[in-house]
């Protein structure tokens, strides 16, 4: 079985510059790696604050490199430079306001900032793209939350079957 692609974005000014060392893509695929059960392996971007830089990423992610799950962290403050949700929005063909809910109301109980997170999720085609916090705990947070219905979703839109590990998350899928 082929390994399956899932994109790591991550957007940060710093980290894109090497000035900073990312800890929110390891974040991530920390997470995955005790999530997923199915073989996956990492498609690895960072990318300054720019929306154009975020969009190149995402479409070349969804349709060259055909990630089923597309993974961002950072940039989802209220700060000026805080664009992914824009540049997310801007390539998705629709949206999925609930992953955005779940995650805050999730992380509301842990941090009362969690109200300033603009996260949002969306598909292109038969990628499923997420915009996650910059901080591996709040990345655990809302992967926890909403994990469980991500696998029905890449089914819905035609992605690649992915499978939980029930240790740590019982993907959801309807009988029937």
């Amino acid at each position: 079985m082929t390994d399956i692609p899932i994109g790591v974005v991550t957007i940060s000014d710093r980290a894109s510059r090497g000035a900073y060392e990312d800890k929110g893509g390891p974040g991530i695929e920390a997470a995955l790696k005790e999530l997923l059960a199915t073989p996956w392996r990492p498609e690895r971007r960072i990318v300054p604050d720019e929306r154009p830089a975020i969009e190149a990423a995402l479409i070349a992610l969804a349709e060259e490199a055909r990630c089923s799950l597309i993974l961002t962290t950072g940039g989802t403050g209220p700060a000026p430079r805080d664009v992914t949700p824009e540049a997310t929005e801007a390539v998705c063909d629709r949206m999925l306001p609930g992953f955005g809910e779940l995650m805050r109301l999730k992380s509301l109980a842990e941090v009362p900032t969690a109200i300033l997170s603009r996260q949002i999720a969306g598909t292109r085609g038969s990628s499923l793209i997420i915009n996650l916090p910059g901080k591996p705990a709040a990345i655990r947070t809302c992967l926890d939350a909403v994990f469980a219905a991500v696998p029905y979703c890449i089914d819905l839109i035609g992605g690649a079957r992915l499978e939980t590990d029930p240790r740590f998350c019982a993907a959801f899928r309807p009988k029937g």
